[in-house]
């Protein structure tokens, strides 16, 4: 008898019963100095990559922000996946910043005005080796928009992956069981979106298969995974005068628990002080 053969029984058997869950209910979104933008090639991805934005939500008391660059190719579409977004968004209790009424694609001189308006703490957009064309448009689109930003404008600069996966992360931020079921449950709101492909049931396998390439990928190869079950990866820096820069030597592990994610002194990224910010383990 394969000991094995109820593990993965489990899992399918689990995914069947998940395909037929309903999720409603919202959270109040809380104005904060510490505005954190996303930049989402697409409704849904804001949830596929918000496990930082979620733990920066709870554990910081940041104000999550998303800014939707896109809304896909499908025209007749898009208000649909608007209401779908608002919908996922609002049970996250974070804000959907949209700025074109005709929902056409975002630039990158929307993305400097964006910038110019709110002066983040954090930005996240995805990394330029996405894989798809959108996710890698965005990635450049806000690249020029940094660049075009006066040299003393400063903020953490966070790449995302879920297309492509990063050659050089260096961030493996742990999820629980209770901060995964949130964004599986935000990943279903997108209705028509995973009608098609049950992608948010997935979700929790590839967070898993992020322990096991961040634990090499982050750590170190030949290293030891850390003790995570889930994990979403990173990769963090800073972007200030004019280029973006390391905020820490090598990867790091964000584990759960209070306390984990500290950023050292928040007044660097509103230019009030010039030191080296750090974000580490405590």
């Amino acid at each position: 008898m394969n000991p094995y053969l109820d593990f993965v029984y489990n899992i399918a058997k689990g995914i069947d019963k998940a395909k037929k869950l309903e999720v409603s209910g919202t959270k109040k979104v809380v104005d904060q100095d510490r505005k954190v933008l996303l930049f989402s090639p697409h409704p849904d991805d804001e949830c596929i990559t918000g496990l930082l934005p979620y733990r920066l939500q709870h554990e910081l008391n940041a104000q999550i922000i998303n800014v939707p660059m896109t809304f896909g190719s499908n025209i007749g579409r898009r208000k649909e996946r608007l209401e779908e977004l608002n919908n996922a968004c609002a049970y996250l209790g974070w804000e959907n910043l949209v700025i074109q009424d005709d929902l056409e694609n975002l630039t990158y001189t929307d993305v400097i005005a964006i910038l110019e308006t709110f002066k983040p703490y954090a930005i996240f957009f995805p990394h330029d080796k996405d894989w798809n064309s959108r996710h890698v448009e965005v990635h450049h689109n806000v690249m020029a928009a940094l660049k075009s930003m006066p040299k003393k404008f400063s903020t953490l600069a966070i790449e995302t992956e879920y297309w492509g996966g990063m050659d050089t992360p260096n961030a493996n931020v742990e999820a629980n069981v209770e901060q995964v079921a949130d964004l599986v449950a935000a990943t279903s709101l997108h209705t028509k979106e995973v009608e098609r492909n049950a992608y948010h049931l997935t979700l929790p396998a590839w967070m898993q298969n992020n322990v096991r390439r961040g634990a090499e990928l982050v750590g170190g190869q030949g290293k030891a995974a850390p003790n995570f079950t889930f994990s979403t990866l990173y990769r963090i820096q800073t972007w200030n005068n004019g280029t973006l820069l390391p905020i820490y030597d090598g990867g790091r592990c964000f584990f759960c628990g209070a306390g984990s994610l500290k950023i050292v002194d928040y007044r660097y990224f509103l230019n009030e002080k010039s030191v080296s910010p750090v974000m580490q383990n405590t």
